[in-house]
């Protein structure tokens, strides 16, 4: 993987995170991330982000 991102900045979650989440746990949508990660939880600014790697894991 690319060098790893900070997506969510309020919780400090990182992308490698959120991809291990959706493999291990085989997550469909922007809110069961944010349960498992807490990702998207605080200003919902990086749930566009979130999205986007959820689209790209789960084509």
């Amino acid at each position: 993987m690319e060098n790893d991102i900070v997506v969510c900045n309020c919780n400090e979650i990182y992308k490698s995170e959120i991809v291990k989440a959706i493999k291990e746990k085989g997550l469909k949508t922007v809110e069961e991330v944010g349960e498992e990660t807490t990702a998207g939880t605080v200003c919902g600014s990086c749930l566009d982000d979130i999205q986007e790697i959820l689209d790209e894991l789960n084509k």
